[in-house]
């Protein structure tokens, strides 16, 4: 007889194995985002036959590739065989609260995955490879490709929308007489301030053209009278008079070098009793998982900058005179550094 071969455990390899097919679900993400699967099962369950007639694709590649995903749960598979919504798929819905739609539009994009195919050359150089790749930086590139960067900003735009209300929640505004908001884009985050502060004034900084529909949002949130837009760009002097400087997504896009100058230029307008107050994933120092490690990734690759840990951000701001007074944890995988002028 011959003997029975030992039963060896490979649930690590295989644990591994759907790490390294991340790529195949990412995949099968945009294409159910791009479909819009998820806006056809909004009103309840559909045989994967009527989905794909209404999204106008293949039935049985359309059961397949809905099939992978419920094994995610995304989507969901009834004992019927009908698909419905799950509540990771309902993310996918384009009009959804904190939709993730354009995200996973972004990930498909070949030119995202080109960019991606550089990590390697990142890693071993330590330099952004982006440049490299494109001869020009990632600002210009965007510029010189309208429809990616309308992909690509329209995705970060929703996921920093999905940040605003944890961000209020977190964090008392109130004690303010004045937020500066510094480089807030349309100002999404300083309209919900001053909302939720009735007694606060803002100052929206940022380039003429970041602006340009501020005014509207600010109307219909029903703050414009309470608002004050200033023009300027990243490294330039800022706005008197704030007791609150706020960046939001802002330093962890600088080198070393240029985020120690935008702080001091923070430094040198903020009142003593003033606040600095940086909005930024805070990477844990002990490896666990956490959206900012991915996100650090990003930055390291398009623009070799960098997310950090609490004791690095204490490090930088003290560069630029100012000492950290706390970390504001959120809902959201962002937390709210809190610094005084030193």
């Amino acid at each position: 007889m011959s003997a029975i071969p030992e039963v060896r455990d490979q649930s690590d390899s295989y644990a591994l194995l759907d790490l390294i097919q991340g790529a195949v679900i990412t995949q099968a993400l945009s294409v159910a985002a791009k479909l819009g699967i998820a806006d056809v099962l909004a009103d309840g369950p559909l045989s994967a036959a009527d989905i794909a007639a209404r999204v106008g694709s293949d039935a049985t590649a359309t059961h397949r590739i809905l099939r992978a995903l419920a094994g995610h749960g995304v989507f969901a598979i009834r004992p019927d065989g009908l698909i419905e919504q799950s509540p990771l798929s309902d993310k996918l819905r384009d009009d959804a609260p904190d939709s993730m739609r354009g995200f996973a539009l972004l990930m498909n994009h070949p030119l995202l995955w080109e960019e991606w195919g550089q990590l390697f050359t990142t890693v071993e150089t330590g330099e952004p490879n982006l440049p490299k790749l494109r001869g020009m930086g990632a600002l210009d590139f965007f510029h010189a490709t309208p429809e990616y960067a309308a992909v690509f900003f329209h995705a970060f735009g929703k996921l920093s929308e999905s940040e605003t209300d944890p961000i209020l929640a977190a964090y008392d505004f109130s004690q303010f007489n004045t937020v500066v908001d510094v480089i807030a884009g349309r100002g999404n985050l300083l309209a919900g301030i001053l909302k939720q502060s009735p007694n606060v004034k803002g100052v929206l900084y940022d380039s003429e053209v970041a602006t340009v529909d501020s005014p509207s949002l600010f109307e219909a949130a029903g703050v414009a009278d309470r608002l004050t837009i200033e023009h300027g760009g990243y490294l330039d002097k800022l706005p008197t008079g704030g007791d609150a400087y706020l960046f939001k997504h802002i330093i962890h896009d600088f080198s070393e070098a240029d985020a120690i100058t935008a702080l001091r230029n923070a430094r040198e307008a903020i009142g003593p009793d003033g606040k600095l107050l940086v909005i930024e994933y805070v990477l844990p120092e002990n490896g666990e998982h956490h959206l900012g490690n991915t996100i650090d990734l990003w930055l390291m690759l398009m623009l070799g900058a960098q997310d950090r840990t609490l004791a690095q951000y204490t490090e930088l701001f003290a560069k630029a005179g100012f000492k950290v007074t706390r970390a504001v944890p959120t809902s959201a995988p962002i937390s709210v550094i809190e610094a005084i002028p030193a």
